[in-house]
């Protein structure tokens, strides 16, 4: 058979690109290396409890266009994103606002924290030359050394001084007692896990997984007249630039005969000693009350060819690579590139949905 399009890769790009097309009459094949649809955001019942296997994933936007579209696919609860740090047993709320200061210095007044944080900012340099120098410049020596430093070393594998202050544009800071992690109009999860919105999004669609485009691109590049490629760029370009530098995480996850094992969907370990980055107990995104619990510890890599890529290393030296790989990607129209990999770039769920349905529209209509 014959299809309009071929999608490679069965996260949110390829999947809304997929479901536009259908909805236009048009014919896909998706296909995804894994195992499974969802790509990261992929969900599985353990216990009857939605676990997220690629780490948190909480649904945040203030696109009304977006919010509506996804409501059509999923209902969703109200889950508020408010994560713990935990500095070596010591307990703090964030982002950083006014509970955080108030434990840390005893003080409840905004006028009494930003007396401290200014006068801890001290005669930090002006043109910070360190990602140290950037934190310090902008919310002082205290709320660095316990809740930015280990854990950026951890997530970064470097240390602090050695990063360039690029990387920390700007920390958020609040003078509220408000634990709400995104400033975003609309947020939740979706009840079930994600994977019922890609079950909703593929719908009548032709899905083949364990299938590996590159290694099969003889065979699977005649079935379409066009591809939409969610891969990575370099990567499709067999590296011919040379790759572009990424991020890894690993999990370890645990079933835990026990009820309620942290209070918290998300815990931050901000401490270097602990050696991952954050605890995400995953009932606590649906108010579960589950009898067990399922705890996953999430810890930062170094990445290597070969490695699953998880964040973009969007410095500048990558930025040009990238730029010379979109070049070249854009010099056949029958390929498409899109999503996480396929644009090299740090993308929210929202935004990938957004970018897919533009996409979409230039493409379809």
């Amino acid at each position: 058979m014959k299809y309009d399009y071929l999608v490679v890769g069965a996260g949110f790009f390829g999947s809304v690109f997929a479901h536009e097309a259908q909805k236009q009459g048009k014919t896909c094949l998706v296909i995804d290396k894994r195992s499974h649809i969802g790509g990261n955001c992929y969900t599985e019942m353990v216990e009857g409890i939605p676990v997220h296997r690629y780490g948190a994933h909480i649904f945040h936007t203030s696109n009304k266009e977006v919010w509506n579209y996804v409501n059509e696919l999923a209902e969703f609860n109200h889950y508020v994103n408010s994560p713990i740090a935990n500095f070596h047993g010591e307990i703090y709320n964030m982002p950083f606002n006014m509970n955080t200061f108030s434990k840390l210095w005893g003080i409840s007044t905004p006028a009494e924290a930003k007396a401290i944080i200014d006068r801890q900012k001290g005669d930090a340099p002006a043109e910070p030359r360190n990602l140290e120098e950037q934190a310090i410049s902008l919310v002082g020596r205290d709320i660095y050394e316990k809740l930015v430093k280990g854990y950026t070393e951890k997530q970064w594998g470097r240390s602090c001084d050695q990063l360039p202050a690029f990387i920390i544009k700007r920390l958020p800071v609040r003078f509220t007692y408000n634990n709400n992690y995104f400033n975003d109009r609309y947020q939740g999860i979706p009840m079930g896990g994600y994977t019922v919105m890609f079950e909703k999004l593929l719908e009548g669609i032709e899905v083949r997984l364990n299938c590996d485009y590159l290694e099969h691109k003889e065979q699977l590049r005649p079935l379409a007249d066009k591809v939409v490629y969610t891969g990575p760029i370099d990567q499709y370009f067999d590296f011919c630039y040379g790759p572009l530098q990424y991020r890894s995480l690993r999990f370890e996850t645990e079933l835990l005969n026990e009820e309620n094992h942290q209070g918290n969907a998300v815990v931050n370990y901000t401490d270097r000693e602990t050696p991952y980055t954050r605890i995400i107990e995953h009932k606590h995104f649906e108010f579960g009350t589950q009898p067990k619990t399922v705890i996953t510890r999430e810890y930062p890599a170094d990445w290597h060819l070969g490695d699953e890529p998880y964040y973009a290393v969007n410095d500048e030296a990558n930025s040009a690579l990238y730029q010379r790989y979109a070049a070249k990607a854009a010099e056949d129209p029958t390929v498409s590139f899109g999503g996480r990999l396929g644009e090299y770039k740090y993308y929210d769920m929202d935004k990938v949905i957004l970018s897919a349905l533009e996409f979409a529209r230039k493409e379809l209509f």
